[in-house]
């Protein structure tokens, strides 16, 4: 059960998660442009793209903690 949070712990919790997101964007932006060479490097992209998933995670797990908890 998350425990209620302070307005200013959810404000830096949100501000963390557009960080994120934005990292995230661009990382999205950079595999691209790598994947479009003829020699792109394997070991570079696959390095990224599990850097792209930790961050992926990261978003679901803060998101997570900005979800209030329902009543049953």
């Amino acid at each position: 059960m998350n425990q209620p949070l302070d307005p200013a712990e959810l404000s830096r919790l949100a501000r963390r998660v557009a960080e994120l997101r934005q990292e995230h964007r661009a990382l999205d932006e950079a595999i691209a442009r790598l994947q479009e060479g003829i020699q792109a490097d394997e070991l570079v992209l696959k390095r990224m793209k599990k850097h792209k998933l930790r961050l992926k995670d990261q978003i679901a797990w803060i998101e997570n903690l900005l979800i209030p908890d329902e009543p049953a």
